[in-house]
């Protein structure tokens, strides 16, 4: 391969026809919000009134692509108490929160130290909510300095360790969590001020964007200066601004190239080792902060044609290199929000790295995108298809190897798609039926279900509430707890126009309904728990009837989906055979010789609906393998097989004619030849299914 040209060209299309927009609800984000909602009823220690608020952060939420090659590593959670506060040293204490704080918050005055970006806290007011409104008064703390918060240690749990300020959680089965302690500020430092005002020749970030980033504030992390960690006073007491919440609003305005670009040399730091040490020397290494650091820069100061213009992966990532190799040998590293802040000092392995990086040129990265990107990026292909780099020593040998990854991606993202919608309704559904719902959870959920900008995970996720709220209601009574969760999701969701005019109209009496309950006692003749009931399971068919539309129009070239399974369910609960069995027909017919067939998930929410036969089923699933709830297709059943259920049901009830039950035993036999073996409740139903018609046909 001698034409550096044509291999430049085939590695930028390589890399950019295989790096699809990731779906907002992505398998990355599902983890961070199973992590989130894990730990977010955590209390803290010494105050059991106080709650943790906590923020996803870090690569999970910063890319929006997918490139081949994985390129998350862990879930970051900043959390901060909802009892504390810092604001800029001469700021008044605020008279307004947010509705996630305390009704009494200590709020701390940020002190500079003697190195940029890094402070300390001392306590200055106590502020206590009115209770005539939503206003705080301040009452100012006394013992000025002499109150410097100290930066506590993280309290170690099983599988937990340190993995600088954070606290890491390891998982058998998802990614590691780092959880990092922090202390919320809701104005922008005065530190970074500059930031805000400094001229922008490119228009990057624009105006919009600089306002969104200002009006979020920032954070303060338990960390200190790396050269002030052996001092004992300033070890314990030392926090650094964290830029979080701007650095995700500012990573995901830019453009898919940059943030390819971002991803590419986040994997060249790694692979090629220059985030680790070379030996146990103590020597600092870069991390993928200063990597994103140089990624804002370029952004703020390259013009769009530089991106875009002849587009090249290998000389972005060249030059980029290089810059980075001028600051080392300079040893400046300059912060991009904070004046005078120094990423790297004397600490460092400037020389040497400087060096490696300045030998990084276009036949060089040429060469290792082909051996080390693309290769490591297609084991996860077909052997076939990975089979053809073994010999790519032309360009034309590697042209048409790439072609056929780019084909074969391509091809495969359609069925990815259907995986990953099914792996979100699993992740809803599984951690609305495990964590008991209420206002601050429900209020979580709709917020990132409403971010993701898919109202059908919206529409799904209340449906999944209100069935959720229908089974505490029938195990433990009603609850003002669960009114709160009903309400809180139905109201935040009115406004993202989740629900058709019919649907609608079902939901606002379950918000009326339940707002008269809450006025009442929760043992009041007045609040009618049964109607509320049955309001909640009309309105929740009505929601996933629509999840079932929205979800044919989206994936009905991948799978066969009808939409009418929880309306036939809901008609044969309250004993309306005859509407169940009309849909289920139609149901069967369609679905029979189709692939693949959506499922439903056997969850309490949704077993509720189901007779004794399907939850004694069910249950003998659990006991053969209590573990198959942690994986979602043993313990769902398939619209194939439940429509033959209630429609087998609904004949025997209706006494239907032996020629019509014989009919619905030759529709299960080919049930039973198409669905694989080892989905246990499937079998068992259809299995079950089969017994009784043989025995009705027989008698």
């Amino acid at each position: 391969m001698t034409d550096i040209g044509i291999v430049d060209e085939i590695i930028t299309k390589f890399i950019f026809n295989t790096c699809r927009l990731g779906p907002r609800l992505s398998k990355h984000r599902l983890q961070a919000i199973a992590a989130y909602v894990s730990v977010v009823n955590a209390r803290t220690p010494g105050n059991e009134d106080a709650e943790y608020v906590l923020l996803i952060s870090g690569s999970v939420a910063e890319f929006y692509i997918e490139p081949m090659l994985q390129h998350v590593g862990d879930v970051d959670i900043m959390r901060y108490v909802n009892t504390g506060l810092a604001v800029p040293r001469g700021h008044p204490p605020p008279t307004q929160l947010p509705a996630e704080f305390h009704n009494r918050v200590q709020v701390y005055e940020i002190i500079d130290s003697h190195l940029p970006g890094y402070v300390y806290l001392e306590l200055r007011y106590l502020i206590t909510k009115c209770t005539d409104g939503d206003s705080y008064n301040d009452v100012e703390h006394k013992k000025r300095g002499s109150s410097f918060i100290l930066r506590r240690g993280p309290k170690l749990g099983a599988g937990a360790g340190l993995h600088g300020p954070a606290l890491l959680h390891l998982y058998k089965h998802r990614l590691p969590l780092d959880l990092v302690r922090c202390v919320r500020c809701l104005s922008w430092p005065p530190q970074a001020a500059d930031w805000t005002s400094r001229h922008r020749k490119y228009g990057w970030p624009d105006s919009t964007t600089v306002d969104c980033v200002v009006n979020n504030g920032c954070d303060l992390v338990q960390v200190a200066h790396r050269q002030c960690r052996q001092d004992e006073w300033m070890s314990k007491l030392q926090w650094r601004l964290s830029f979080s919440r701007a650095e995700i609003a500012l990573i995901n305005s830019w453009t898919r190239v940059q943030q390819i670009v971002y991803h590419l040399l986040r994997v060249i730091m790694k692979t090629e080792k220059y985030t680790e040490s070379a030996d146990n020397s103590g020597v600092s290494t870069l991390s993928n902060y200063h990597i994103k650091t140089l990624m804002l820069w370029a952004c703020e100061l390259k013009p769009q044609s530089w991106w875009t213009d002849d587009l090249s992966f290998i000389r972005i990532c060249v030059e980029l290199l290089h810059t980075l190799a001028v600051w080392l040998t300079e040893s400046r590293c300059p912060h991009y929000f904070v004046n005078n802040c120094n990423l790297v000092d004397q600490s460092f392995a400037l020389a040497t790295t400087a060096c490696r990086l300045l030998l990084i040129d276009d036949n060089y990265l040429s060469s290792w995108f082909v051996n080390m990107y693309i290769r490591q990026s297609v084991q996860i292909c077909p052997e076939s298809v990975s089979r053809l780099f073994d010999d790519v020593s032309t360009s034309t040998k590697l042209q048409n190897a790439v072609s056929a990854v780019v084909h074969w991606r391509q091809k495969a993202m359609t069925t990815a798609v259907y995986h990953e919608y099914y792996s979100a309704v699993y992740t809803i559904l599984f951690y609305v039926d495990a964590y008991s719902v209420g206002e601050r959870l429900c209020n979580f959920w709709v917020n990132e279900l409403l971010k993701a900008a898919d109202v059908r995970f919206c529409v799904y996720f209340i449906a999944v509430v209100y069935l959720h709220v229908v089974q505490k209601i029938k195990s433990g009574g009603l609850t003002k707890n669960l009114l709160k969760a009903v309400e809180v999701t139905t109201s935040l969701a009115v406004p993202s126009n989740c629900f058709n005019k019919r649907t609608f109209s079902v939901v606002s009496k379950v918000i009326t309904l339940a707002r008269e309950c809450q006025g009442q006692s929760m043992n009041s003749s007045n609040c009618n728990t049964p109607e509320l009931v049955e309001l909640l399971q009309q309105s929740a068919v009505e929601l996933l009837t629509t999840f079932r539309q929205l979800e044919a129009r989206d994936l009905g070239s991948v799978a066969t989906i009808v939409t009418t399974d929880f309306e036939a369910l809901y008609a044969y609960k309250y004993g309306d055979y005859q509407q169940c069995l009309q849909l289920s027909t139609q149901n069967v017919q369609t679905l029979l010789n189709a692939k693949p067939i959506a499922h439903v998930l056997a969850f309490p929410e949704f077993v509720q609906f189901m007779d004794d036969d399907i939850v004694s089923l069910t249950a003998l699933t659990l006991i053969v393998n209590p573990k198959c709830r942690e994986y979602g297709g043993y313990i769902s059943i398939t619209q194939l097989t439940l429509s033959l259920y209630l429609m087998t049901q609904c004949q025997l009830k209706l006494r239907h004619s032996v020629t019509s039950l014989a009919r619905t035993l030759d529709y299960i036999e080919v049930a039973q030849r198409r669905i694989k073996f080892h989905v246990t409740l499937n079998q068992l139903t259809l299995k079950l299914m089969e017994r009784k018609l043989v025995t009705c046909i027989a008698t």
